[in-house]
């Protein structure tokens, strides 16, 4: 083929010449000599041939691979340590070898915020993870300087990635002239090329539609979707999940001709303001001549009375619109128009009707609350004195009641038999019994003193131990790091009336609050003198008393102690505060809301509280929500004097000063979200109003739902289910 690439090796190029002469013959296969060498001796001569040639070939590749070789070759040297030869390359320098090296960037931070570099030395990092400094940069007058003596210093802009001025390509700055010129910043862009016509121009005219493709079959064939849709549709109308629209109903309608429709009244429509009368000709500043009254009209109009004139006004000429003076009944018709506006108001209002039996809260029966205490049972008398203080042993065994001549009397719970009486010749403020099982004695106010008496008859392993608690044979050491308290405590002999006394520091007062720890080491006593020097806190094993606080805010009327946590409440007169002993400091302030709080008891739980005041108010306070009341309730008549929690039933009670003790049902649920249970039980009463004063003391039997009273007219009473 003419013209034709033929491709061939060198061999069949040099043959290709005899084959032309040959003009097309045929060679023979050469002849086979027989005087040839062995078999073996060829095979050795073809090994020699091929080792020759892998030889060359391995020398041809090395060479190329040396001349095609990108990495830099390596030295031979004998080390200076091991002493045996080993490869050293040379170091490879980033600038020229590494890949990146053609790059102006050289922070490699990436695309983020900028601003984290803006108190720091550096910008970002570079490819070896170098921090890129922040170039030097002038202030403004520098800048100013930097324009004047370089006339392209204006064709740059500054660089945020590299925090310094770089300058700007002429095809960057022709886009800015034509940004500022308001033309396309594309320099090829030509807006007056003229417009092709490219359906209406000559010989571009439209023969054939755009579509020349045959006619869709969805366009003459009904469609399957849509007739499943619209059965659907009607299978839903013929099952009634579909309503259409109902016509209107033709049925006569009937209404009481003599009677009224109760449910027309209640929703009657209001009537409609009335329109203001419009003007007549009368009424013109200039009215024609036939409207104008004679004198006599004139004449009797003024004698007539308002109600019985035809018009309020009479009808006046005036030459000219300016000369008419101002109106003189414009007050009083304005004023009958809001009278018009407020007897028919445009809104209706529906008043709501509701029971006012619906709004109590639906609260138990007393009967399923049962047992609670529902008569009395015993009465013991102290004659002409006042019982102010009473207190029941933890056995429920003894009652020890406390008048204001300063006698004590010991008695039966039971059977109400006095077993023993102690007078001590002064006021008694507070009287409270320890808690502890394993001893038994109670305490017992005086002025300035505090009075530990043990009861007769103890068991003797009882005994022992409270003999020892009191009056041990050696005296405990004193704390550490504590300045002598002045308050002394002193042991007596087993004769005495008080096995041990607390005098406190003169000038206090009768201490009217005691108040024991759980625990039975620690009571708080609160007397009626002002100052930090009213509050104490007393422990018995060590014969220590201080005084907890160096500074207190309004005069502390009772104390507790929480019944599990190191806390400690203070009522003053309108405020209850709570302490944390442990961290010395206060947690937080209660607002019950009273002018003067009266007394205080806490849950056995230590989750709830409640104050009551002398202005009748009884305040019940969830710890754990707010420093506001949860319930307020106001049964007592008179000032509440005492309350007191059942430390195993859930009752608590109130005494006041109108004679009677009321009893209520307080279940406090483990669930936190469900609120507690007040139900108000029974009110008791059987103590007499003596000089104002009601029941003074109230207190609960442990174990037992009795309840112990105490009152102005010198009885003590005991109350059973």
């Amino acid at each position: 083929m003419e013209g034709g690439l033929e491709m061939e090796s060198e061999d069949e190029a040099g043959e290709g010449g005899e084959d032309e002469g040959d003009d097309g013959e045929v060679d023979a296969w050469p002849e086979i000599d027989p005087a040839s060498d062995t078999e073996e001796e060829g095979d050795e001569e073809d090994e020699g041939e091929d080792e020759e040639q892998d030889e060359e070939d391995e020398e041809s590749s090395s060479s190329d691979s040396s001349s095609l070789h990108i990495f830099p070759k390596a030295k031979t040297v004998i080390s200076s340590i091991t002493g045996q030869p080993k490869k050293v390359y040379p170091e490879i320098e980033p600038d020229y070898d590494s890949d990146s090296s053609t790059e102006d960037a050289p922070n490699r931070v990436g695309n983020i915020p900028l601003h984290w570099y803006d108190d720091l030395p550096h910008v970002g990092y570079d490819i070896d993870g170098k921090k890129v400094l922040k170039p030097a940069r002038g202030d403004e007058l520098d800048k100013f300087l930097r324009t004047v003596e370089d006339p392209e210093a204006w064709t740059s802009a500054f660089d945020k990635n590299t925090q310094m001025d770089k300058p700007l390509t002429a095809e960057e700055l022709d886009i800015i002239r034509r940004l500022e010129r308001h033309e396309n910043p594309d320099a090829s862009y030509d807006p007056y090329t003229p417009t092709v016509e490219w359906f209406t121009g000559e010989g571009k005219q439209e023969i054939m539609p755009l579509s020349a493709g045959p006619e869709p079959k969805r366009r003459w064939v009904p469609s399957k979707w849509e007739k499943k849709k619209v059965m659907k549709i009607v299978r839903a109308i013929r099952q009634g999940r579909i309503v259409p629209s109902k016509p209107k109903s033709t049925a006569p309608q009937f209404y009481a001709l003599w009677g009224d429709d109760a449910a027309a009244a209640a929703h009657a429509a209001p009537l409609p303001a009335p329109k203001p009368r419009l003007p007549t000709h009368a009424e013109s500043y200039n009215p024609p001549a036939e409207y104008l009254p004679t004198a006599d009209e004139k004449k009797a109009w003024e004698d007539a009375e308002p109600e019985d004139r035809e018009r309020d006004f009479v009808p006046t000429q005036h030459p000219a619109l300016r000369l008419v003076p101002a109106y003189d009944r414009f007050v009083q018709e304005r004023f009958a128009r809001q009278l018009d506006l407020y007897l028919a108001p445009r809104v209706q209002r529906v008043k709501l009707t509701r029971d006012p039996s619906a709004l109590v809260p639906k609260l138990p029966a007393p009967s399923t609350l049962r047992p609670f205490p529902q008569h009395r049972a015993l009465r013991f008398v102290h004659l002409d004195a006042r019982v102010r203080a009473l207190g029941v042993s933890p056995d429920g065994a003894w009652v020890a009641s406390a008048d204001e001549r300063g006698d004590v009397c010991l008695w039966e719970v039971c059977v109400g038999r006095e077993v023993r009486r102690w007078a001590f010749g002064s006021s008694i403020g507070a009287l409270e019994w320890c808690p502890r099982t394993d001893v038994c004695f109670f305490v017992v106010s005086t002025e300035d003193a505090l009075h530990f008496i043990v009861p007769p008859h103890l068991p003797p392993a009882v005994a022992v131990t409270t003999h020892d608690l009191l009056a041990p044979a050696e005296l405990p050491p004193a704390p550490l790091g504590t300045a002598p308290a002045p308050a002394k405590w002193t042991s007596h002999s087993a004769d005495a009336d008080a096995l041990l006394t607390v005098a406190l520091p003169p000038g206090g007062g009768v201490p009217r609050c005691i108040a024991w720890h759980r625990r039975g080491d620690y009571l708080a006593s609160v007397s009626s003198g002002e100052g930090p020097g009213g509050v104490w806190v007393h422990q018995v094993s060590r014969r220590h008393s201080q005084a907890p606080f160096k500074k207190v805010t309004g005069a502390v009327q009772c104390v507790r102690f929480h019944p599990v946590k190191p806390h400690f409440f203070v009522a003053t007169q309108r405020y209850v505060r709570i302490y944390d002993l442990a961290e010395q400091k206060l947690l937080k302030t209660l607002l019950p809301g009273i002018r003067w709080i009266s007394a205080m008891d806490v849950h056995p739980s230590g989750e709830h509280l409640i104050v009551g005041g002398y202005d009748r108010k009884l305040c019940w306070f969830d710890l754990g929500l707010s420093d506001k009341p949860y319930k307020v309730m106001r049964y007592h008549t008179r000032a509440i004097r005492s309350l007191a929690f059942h430390g195993t039933y859930p009752l608590f009670a109130s005494a006041s000063d109108d004679g009677a003790l009321q009893l209520f049902h307080a279940r406090v649920h483990a669930d936190l979200m469900a609120d507690p249970l007040i139900v108000p039980l029974k009110i008791l009463r059987g103590h007499d109003v003596a000089d104002g004063l009601g029941v003074l003391a109230v207190g609960w039997v442990p174990g037992k739902p009795w309840a112990v009273s105490a009152g102005a007219d010198g009885g003590v009473v005991v109350w059973m289910h």
